[in-house]
């Protein structure tokens, strides 16, 4: 079931609902799971629109691959963007708030009630993939470079 990809282009945010189609049309096929292609699509849109959103200059990455793990596969989804001091503080803290909350559903519930009281942006989209795409979340800060990695249970199709 080896089935993957990688693209790598200038930060437009016009290419994040083309990615996310793509995406779904894609692996629909390859996983025989329209649930599981449909997670996969909001969690590439949700963290593709991160990387390109927060990319401080040149490229915005996404690999997206179904491996073979030891308790079955497992699709993964992984950005990379170089970003600004600032934005690599806030997502370590959005991290770190959210590996706090063990419960998905109630971390997200939590954002969900102070993004009501945002004026910029929602906050949502980590919050969103852990409990709607139903996949855990790590993240890497390495220099400048922000990688976050989602993954979830593959079903054998």
């Amino acid at each position: 079931m080896a089935s993957s990809f990688e693209l790598r282009f200038g930060p437009r945010i016009e290419s994040v609902s083309v990615v996310r189609r793509f995406v779904s049309d894609f692996y629909k096929p390859v996983l025989l799971d329209e649930d599981l292609a449909s997670r996969m699509a909001l969690a590439t849109h949700e963290l593709l629109e991160n990387a390109v959103k927060y990319a401080a200059t040149g490229e915005a990455e996404i690999r997206i691959a179904i491996e073979t793990m030891a308790d079955g596969p497992s699709v993964v989804i992984r950005t990379m963007n170089r970003a600004t001091p600032e934005n690599l503080r806030t997502a370590a803290d959005a991290f770190d708030e959210m590996n706090r909350t063990s419960d998905p559903y109630e971390y997200y519930q939590q954002v969900m009630r102070r993004s009501a009281r945002r004026t910029e942006g929602s906050g949502l989209g980590l919050a969103r993939v852990r409990a709607e795409a139903e996949m855990s979340l790590s993240c890497d800060i390495s220099d400048e470079k922000l990688t976050i990695t989602a993954r979830g249970a593959a079903g054998a199709p």
